[in-house]
């Protein structure tokens, strides 16, 4: 800042200037209008006016230079329109985003493939702006293409440049993800010696299947082609590694491929898988059943063997972790025992592979079991008095399961009518495996420990809940094969990113409060001065800033802070 005097014949005013720069170009700014000569003169009395004034800008600038000095307002005029076209408000939250990116090493990966293909366009900037969008605004490429220039730094792309980027990302998907795994060591250490596994698929706005996009079972009930993920995360609920198959893909074929790339690509080789029964072949147990790796994996106990289900369900000899005693169950009290986990254990011999099978009996779950169910049952109930005909479809979670259809009479004749009824044999056998649950592992450790483990899949689940609902990842509107791939690509890194950021802020927050909370993060420009917040202040954006070492809830962020906040996130 400087001092300009404006003299005319009748008298000398004094103005603060200072330059700034818009669109690439400089200008000088009027900070202040301090008076003319003759208003100073009578204000400070023997002071010389130009003494003071030189006093003063030294003064601001002292203060600009240790980032305290107040920001003058430009005066805004109710008869003035905007310019159109102008964009006056922007997006910060994607800064603390940017700050995870470049700890990750994005940018140098990003560098490590433009060096390989010697392409010309920015891939840095197209993969950073591709993940801060599918976590704050998720959306089409197009859309996200169109939506970037909302953030306070803009982006340097063409939308052409994107598809071209897909193309790329999805050659090297195994590379950025073995990358990925070595760059976050020197954020956190990894817990790879729990790997969870889980699969899910994502439906297509199609009919045709092509390539990837095959018709198989869809978990949301589509009657679209699907393509399926396969998804292993670390024991501390971080993305680990990620693989795409057609959608007619048995999912229980996925695990071995994709464990492969792990072992060779990120030079792990001891630990133990957890999976649900839906994965849990036997050639899966086995391929996890050497070379220093093991497995837990839920096991169905409809599905025992009839010695063992008896076992199983047995009421006595049940045993509780800190107790020498066995307890019958039929005889707890439901109060002083509702949050107590009991267990049996034994070892067993299946297809020639030893395992240790752990049944667990809580009252809590049953409670839970016998809720749900009793909800169907209204449910059904309430069917059975409208229109029980329409009923024609169910699966074995669907309270449509437990009416049944009669066409004949008790004596074995055709029935004029069909008859509609509870299937009160059905909810009696389904009773009987209230609050129980197995798993099925080749270590000989603590049941409980087992358990405890087994129990943090719920983790995996909610990354597939957070990439469907939240990151919009499906449905799927890209055709070609590569660019699917290089889609579920961007969406992997950016759960990474977002389990990083979780992990930052001690999981005090829920995912909705933190991707909201990011997305309001909104900064009004005031030109020449810096960025207005316009987000309320929350307990939320005060461990965010504490956490990443920065804040932006001034009551103005100046170019100069800002500049800084930039520099910042982008320091790795």
């Amino acid at each position: 800042m400087r001092l300009q005097v404006s003299k005319t014949k009748n008298a000398a005013s004094f103005y603060i200037v200072k330059s700034v720069y818009e669109n690439g170009k400089r200008s000088n700014k009027v900070v202040e209008k301090l008076g003319t000569y003759d208003t100073l003169k009578e204000k400070l009395g023997d002071q010389d006016p130009y003494e003071w004034a030189e006093n003063y800008v030294a003064e601001l600038n002292r203060r600009e230079k240790e980032g305290q000095e107040p920001v003058v307002i430009a005066k805004y005029s109710p008869f003035k329109v905007i310019k159109k076209g102008e964009q006056r408000s922007f997006n910060g939250g994607y800064l603390f985003l940017q700050q995870l990116y470049h700890e990750l090493g994005l940018h140098k990966i990003c560098n490590k493939i433009t060096d390989k293909y010697k392409f010309d366009y920015n891939l840095n900037s197209i993969l950073s702006r591709l993940l801060y969008g599918r976590i704050l605004f998720p959306s089409s490429k197009r859309s996200t293409y169109e939506l970037s220039p909302g953030l306070i730094e803009q982006p340097d792309f063409e939308l052409h440049q994107i598809y071209r980027a897909l193309e790329v990302i999805a050659k090297e998907t195994d590379f950025i993800q073995a990358e990925l795994y070595e760059n976050s060591l020197s954020i956190s250490k990894r817990n790879t010696g729990i790997l969870y596994y889980d699969c899910t698929n994502y439906f297509f706005e199609i009919e045709q299947e092509e390539g990837l996009k095959q018709y198989g079972y869809s978990k949301e009930h589509k009657p679209n082609p699907i393509v399926q993920m396969g998804l292993f995360m670390d024991g501390d609920g971080i993305p680990l590694a990620f693989s795409i198959t057609p959608g007619n893909t048995n999912e229980q074929v996925t695990l071995k491929p994709l464990e492969m790339k792990i072992l060779s690509d990120f030079e792990l080789s001891k630990f133990v898988v957890c999976t649900d029964a839906g994965l849990a072949s036997t050639g899966n147990r086995r391929f996890n059943d050497r070379a220093g790796r093991a497995f837990i994996t839920t096991q169905s106990i409809k599905k025992l063997k009839g010695f063992l289900k008896e076992w199983a369900l047995e009421p006595k000899g049940w045993s509780l972790a800190g107790s020498a005693e066995t307890y019958d169950i039929r005889e707890l009290d439901g109060q002083m025992y509702k949050e107590k986990l009991f267990y049996k254990e034994r070892w067993i011999k299946e297809d020639d592979l030893e395992q240790k099978l752990i049944v667990t009996y809580s009252i809590k779950y049953r409670d839970y079991h016998r809720k749900i169910r009793d909800s169907q049952i209204q449910r059904a109930l309430a069917a059975l008095d409208k229109n029980p005909s329409k009923i024609n479809k169910q699966n074995q979670n669907d309270y449509k399961r437990f009416i049944e259809k009669t066409n004949c009479t008790g004596d074995g004749e055709i029935a004029e009518k069909e008859i509609y009824s509870l299937n009160t044999d059905l909810i009696e056998n389904e009773a009987t495996f209230d609050g129980f649950y197995a798993v099925c592992t080749n270590l000989d450790e603590d049941a409980i420990e087992i358990t405890r483990i087994n129990r943090r899949r719920w983790e995996i689940e909610e990354c597939f809940r957070i990439l469907k609902d939240e990151f919009k990842a499906r449905p799927v509107y890209l055709k070609r094969d590569d660019r699917i791939t290089a889609h579920f690509t961007t969406c992997f890194m950016a759960l990474l990113i977002y389990r990083l950021l979780e992990k930052k802020l001690k999981d005090q927050f829920t995912c909705d409060t933190m991707i909201s909370s990011l997305r309001n993060m909104n900064f009004l420009e005031s030109k020449g001065n810096g960025y207005i917040p316009t987000y309320t202040r929350t307990d939320f954006t005060d461990a965010l800033h504490e956490a990443f070492g920065f804040r932006t809830d001034y009551e103005i962020v100046t170019l100069k802070q800002l500049k800084k906040i930039c520099k910042a996130t982008k320091t790795r």
